[in-house]
């Protein structure tokens, strides 16, 4: 179990001279989270072109599965999917690694968009750029929050955010031409063994006991918690927006709402379909 240190070296990748805040965590059923991916796709293209500062953008979406592409090689996916459906999710196959992860209500995602400029962005510096952000956001706390893989969670790796061992959050990365997106998912509130019982079911179901080359996870739901679980006390997306928008101004530069605009928005439409296009591939269903 690989378990990090707090690396220092994250901090200027958050002091930012400007942040541009999207926020589309209230956007509702009318926001498709395949949308929400080619907008990060169209920010790591505007931000790696220097076209716009680092991007802060946060997003909530309603009952949602998200497969990983090595999801869609389980040998009863369609199985799995009906399963899914039957418990009134969307399934959608994410354009970055990783495997399945649901998205609700009670989620809480944050993409942070740097620009690479001459010096790449080691992956794992990334990565502690999101950890050190989380940890400042809940830092009232008296609980410490630690980046290790946590056996039995649903997608789980190296950097899955934990307390007392029990996971609430993970981490991928998305890069394109310059730019690199780190996103998280918080889970705010509700139960994180529920959603963890959801995932290992669609496993279950998905599998039917057969051997596979690759080894899905083995789901624990008792290793999944949300903050609100964790922390004793009731927090919400908008409790956490607040804690989120703090959190930045303290690590300086200047903050400002902004929607997409001008280029973006034609690129919006290129990435959403290659994502529609992939996705359909990848689920092998007809538009």
């Amino acid at each position: 179990m690989t378990e990090h240190t707090e690396e220092k070296a994250s901090l200027p990748l958050l002091h930012q001279p400007s942040w541009r805040l999207i926020d589309q965590s209230s956007f509702g059923n009318q926001f498709d989270a395949l949308q929400s991916f080619a907008t990060d796709d169209t920010l790591c293209t505007s931000v790696g072109k220097g076209d716009s500062p680092a991007v802060c953008r946060t997003w909530v979406h309603q009952q949602t599965i998200v497969l990983g592409i090595q999801d869609t090689r389980l040998p009863f996916l369609q199985d799995g999917i009906d399963y899914l459906k039957s418990q009134g999710y969307k399934v959608i196959v994410r354009n970055s690694g990783g495997l399945a992860v649901v998205l609700d209500q009670g989620v809480l995602n944050i993409s942070l968009v740097f620009p690479e400029k001459e010096k790449s962005i080691d992956i794992n510096r990334g990565y502690d750029a999101m950890w050190e952000l989380t940890k400042h956001m809940f830092r009232d706390f008296p609980y410490a929050i630690e980046a290790k893989e946590i056996i039995g969670s649903y997608c789980p790796g190296s950097y899955d955010l934990s307390i007392e061992g029990k996971k609430f959050a993970g981490i991928s990365q998305r890069r394109i031409r310059g730019g690199v997106a780190v996103q998280i998912y918080l889970c705010i509130n509700e139960s994180g063994s529920e959603r963890a019982s959801v995932i290992g079911e669609f496993y279950k179901v998905g599998l039917k006991e057969e051997q596979t080359k690759f080894a899905f996870p083995s789901i624990n739901p008792t290793v999944m918690a949300s903050l609100s679980e964790l922390f004793e006390q009731e927090l919400t997306v908008q409790d956490v927006m607040i804690r989120l928008l703090h959190s930045l101004k303290e690590f300086g530069g200047r903050l400002y709402a902004s929607g997409l605009q001008g280029e973006e928005l034609d690129l919006l439409t290129h990435h959403y379909q290659r994502v529609l296009e992939r996705n359909e591939k990848m689920l092998n269903l007809s538009s």
